[in-house]
């Protein structure tokens, strides 16, 4: 049948956007019987068919399993435990459960099936190879009770997973509303917290391994990795302990996800693991916030951190996020991002890493934010508009408002370098930037987030942006929101080296020598910052904070909170280290403070004093806190009061305090005793914390902002002075890799022709073929020809034929390009194409006779040898026209061309797989 859409056939941009061939044919067919319509009432409300199929059920003990080439039609049911293939609490069946040949799956066709793909319950060590899970109902490869370790998804494909009724994480809105029969009382799910994330892959546990898969078209995620704290299910009488939070990532490598609405790759979350009660109403299973990915060796807090590698991932035109990771030390490396609503987010874990040390990092990426994949109106594409770059029509992630971003940061620590942006260009309708911050943010920011070595393609007119009120920001005025800051390492960002750059209206973070950059919203300064002053307070219900640096008494900023309603709260203000700030309350300042000091190194200090009502009596101390234990250590600090702030100056690191009656001021030195260890937030004897307790009974308002300014107003000086802007572009800075494919052991050869009619001529324009970063430029008209040897990639020759030279190109074309050879062919100006042009482009692989004019201009790629490539292609157009722009990426020491064959043992994929199916 003709394809009912257009399928992309190429790689763009350089990021591989082929489209997925499966084939869903087998000579052995096992099809569900199933009636006209749809006749269980349970199920009608939500499917006009029968979802009653057939299903294959895999017992532990069995002899040996192996399904090869099989077709699954109709499979599954809408009941648990039905599906397509399901092995159920099978344990080991690999070497460790004494199958001496591995239990594995290979190249099953699973299609139009009403329950799942398949199934790995209970079940350890399985290999899942080159298999089609294709229009099904439910998460299609399944791992299901959070236990499930060492099995293998090598090659599969995922296509089109659709919600279902089974638990609430298959569930879609309608669904999740509907279904009620195992909440508590009259709970009403929630669908975007318990349910909405039916995804193609759900692998409950990391220790399993994916290798060359792809996902696409899910109604939620590609990819989902989450994490049971327990086992869930039939296991869940086991007893068996998961840790699934702390284990190490088993291989994740060269996998694709695209065209998913939430998420391409998802790493967070877990699943209640508690009946519905009336503590907590929602069913079992639903999607809960309950779990953090914090991998060490041996799964024990106590030994080294192991960080998770993702190696390879390419996703593209996911609605929401081509890939949202939370966790400890996570890396990803060699991945491409493109078409996304945003690219890449890490996030940690709000106020506080998780993982006490972590971080996250990506490198050697590309993030294009508009490729040149335009997309097509129909099927599940809701939204189009006008691109940033050619206003050309294309379908976008979310409306044409919606702001996209390459990389988003969110919390951190994070680490952005060797990458490459291209294409992120702002419409008068949406703010598009290659790097971008969470919206509408309420937790933590730390000044440790940091980038470098990163490039900004031509097409980069929004390198960083903070974010204005306004359509999706609302009025950006969450204390994230505020706080947004990321460090400038080498400045090639921003062109300043080892600088921050903040939100414009950041305050507490500026000098008079800071550089605003008014279309980024943002300010570049330098200095030395600390998330210093986490100020954490007890019954301090619905109080907003306003903490105002001594140099900028004008320029306040009100914190609200992480959650106004809680009783423990919290406020966490990115502030410039050695300087004074004040901090003020909207009501009564709270009798129970604690004042962290956070990403301090030792030494480090900032002066602060908070508003009390006068004559108030203090006890302060200073602990040590054990965040892993919440233990705090044996030594305790008692702070003593000084008569005067000259005296409290004398010696910063001395434990004193002074009370300004007068201004009902309360003023300290935080000053960090301890070293910090690498990403710590904390020191390595701890987190160091003030304390402060008050016994005021006294109501009113604990706002001394009136008194305190001008009494401790002081002139705004530069710590560190600003450095000298750079002039030369960094030549080291971007990803070293050209292309981001599905295949990684090919090579790939980057060819751009530009041609020019007689429209183009009066400007000037210069033709050109490129190779690679090897650029053949000519200003005369005439043809040029470029060969490239198709087995190593290097330029063999290069003729220009100009004015009348032009009438010999035939004769050249047909007679002096070697086997094995690639032929590029560009024109500039009205050129006299010979009469046997023709039949000189059929030698190179034109399928019939093209018709040519007798003279315009073209561009043309070919090839020279006994097999005719997919990728040759000739464009031609009148003189009088303008402009042919061709860009390919054309595979290269392809057998099929006559060069070598590729050593298999070369191929990392199939080396990883050896590793996996090995690695218990």
């Amino acid at each position: 049948e003709n394809p009912q859409f257009p399928h992309v056939g190429e790689i763009i941009d350089g990021v591989d956007m082929r489209a997925e061939v499966g084939v869903l044919t087998r000579n052995i067919l096992i099809k569900g019987e199933t009636e006209n319509t749809c006749y269980h009432e349970k199920d009608c409300q939500f499917f006009n068919y029968d979802t009653f199929g057939g299903h294959i059920k895999i017992m532990k003990n069995f002899t040996s399993v192996h399904l090869s080439y099989v077709e699954l039609k109709q499979m599954g049911q809408q009941q648990i435990g039905s599906y397509p293939v399901h092995f159920h609490l099978c344990g080991d069946v690999d070497e460790k459960g004494g199958y001496n040949f591995k239990t594995y799956l290979e190249g099953l066709s699973i299609h139009h099936c009403f329950s799942r793909c398949v199934t790995v319950h209970g079940t350890n060590g399985l290999l899942i190879k080159d298999t089609i899970g294709y229009d099904t109902l439910g998460h299609c490869f399944f791992t299901e009770d959070g236990i499930e370790q060492r099995n293998t998804f090598f090659n599969n494909l995922g296509l089109v997973t659709k919600p279902g009724t089974l638990l609430p994480t298959d569930r879609n809105s309608s669904m999740c509303i509907g279904i009620r029969d195992k909440v508590y009382g009259n709970y009403v799910p929630v669908p975007a917290t318990d349910c909405m994330a039916v995804s193609t892959f759900w692998i409950s546990h990391p220790n399993n391994h994916l290798i060359n898969n792809a996902a696409a078209g899910s109604q939620d995620a590609g990819i989902w990795y989450l994490f049971h704290r327990v086992a869930t299910g039939d296991s869940h009488s086991l007893a068996t302990e998961t840790k699934s939070e702390l284990t190490p990532l088993g291989i994740f490598y060269n996998n694709r996800v695209h065209s998913n609405f939430k998420a391409g790759l998802f790493i967070d979350k877990g699943v209640k693991t508690t009946n519905a009660s009336v503590d907590d109403p929602r069913e079992y299973l639903c999607l809960d916030n309950n779990a953090r990915f914090r991998p060490h060796q041996d799964a024990d807090p106590e030994k080294p951190r192991v960080a998770a590698v993702i190696d390879r991932l390419i996703s593209f035109k996911n609605n929401d996020h081509g890939a949202w990771v939370r966790g400890g030390d996570i890396l990803i490396q060699n991945s491409g991002f493109a078409d996304n609503g945003i690219g890449l987010t890490f996030a940690s874990d709000g106020s506080f890493p998780n993982d006490e040390g972590a971080s996250q990092k990506v490198s050697e990426s590309l993030f294009i934010g508009e490729s040149k994949n335009y997309g097509f109106p129909g099927g599940q594409n809701k939204y189009t508009g006008a691109g940033g770059i050619d206003s050309k029509a294309r379908t976008l992630p979310r409306n044409r408002t919606f702001p996209i971003r390459g990389f988003q940061i969110y919390d951190g620590p994070i680490h952005l370098t060797k990458c490459t942006f291209k294409n992120f260009v702002p419409t008068p309708d949406r703010f598009t930037s290659a790097i971008g911050f969470l919206m509408k943010n309420q937790w933590q920011m730390t000044p440790k987030n940091n980038i470098s070595l990163v490039k900004f393609g031509p097409n980069v007119s929004l390198k960083a942006f903070f974010g204005k009120p306004g359509p999706w920001f609302e009025e950006g005025d969450l204390d994230g929101d505020k706080n947004s800051i990321f460090h400038d390492l080498d400045g090639s960002v921003t062109d300043y080296k080892d600088t921050y750059v903040g939100r414009m209206d950041n305050y507490l973070i500026q000098h008079p020598k800071c550089i605003n950059i008014t279309e980024w919203n943002g300010v570049v300064c330098s200095g030395m910052y600390a998330q210093a002053v986490y100020v954490q307070t007890w019954n301090g219900q619905n109080l907003s904070m306003t903490i105002i640096r001594d140099e900028y008494p004008a320029n306040p900023m009100v914190l609200r909170g992480i959650n106004q309603r809680a009783v423990f709260q919290q406020y966490q203000p990115v502030v410039m280290l050695q300087k004074g700030y004040t901090i003020h309350w909207n009501g009564k300042a709270p009798n129970v403070t604690y004042l962290y000091l956070i990403n301090f190194n030792k030494n480090d200090w900032i002066r602060v004093g908070l508003c009390y009502q006068p004559n108030t009596d203090f006890v302060i101390v200073m602990e040590t806190f054990q965040r892993r234990s919440s233990a705090l250590s044996n030594k305790v600090e008692r702070y003593m009061p000084v008569a005067s702030m000259a005296e409290l100056e004398k010696n910063r690191s001395d434990k004193k305090f002074y009370f300004d009656n007068s201004t009902g001021l309360l003023f300290l030195f935080l000053q960090a005793k301890y070293n910090r260890d690498g990403h710590s937030y904390c020191s390595s004897q701890g987190c160091e914390r003030i304390k402060i307790v008050t016994k005021d009974s006294t109501k009113g308002i604990s706002n001394c902002m009136a008194k305190a300014y001008p009494k401790y107003y002081q002139g705004p000086t530069i710590i560190k002075q600003m450095p000298v802007k750079a002039t030369l572009p960094c030549t080291k800075c971007g990803t070293t890799q050209m292309v981001f494919t599905s295949d990684p052991h090919k090579s790939y050869l980057l060819v751009q022709i530009n041609s020019y009619g007689n429209k183009e001529l009066s400007r000037g324009q210069q033709a050109f073929i490129s190779v690679n970063d090897t650029k053949f430029s000519f200003k005369d008209n005439g043809i040029l020809v470029v060969v490239v040897d198709a087995c190593i990639g290097t330029v063999s020759g290069n003729k220009l034929f100009s004015g009348g030279d032009s009438k010999h190109v035939d004769e050249y074309l047909k007679s002096d390009i070697p086997q094995r050879s690639i032929v590029l062919l560009s024109t500039r100006g009205d050129v006299v194409f010979p009469n046997n042009l023709s039949e000189a482009l059929m030698s190179l692989g034109t399928a019939k006779p093209p018709y040519l004019q007798s003279n315009g201009y073209m561009a043309f790629l070919g090839f020279r040898g006994n097999f005719k490539p997919s990728w040759i292609k000739l464009f031609t157009g009148p003189a009088e026209h303008g402009l042919i722009q061709v860009e390919r990426y054309i595979p290269l020491q392809l057998e099929e061309y006559g060069c070598a064959r590729v050593i298999k043992s070369q191929r990392k994929d199939l080396e990883l797989l050896k590793k996996a199916t090995r690695s218990h």
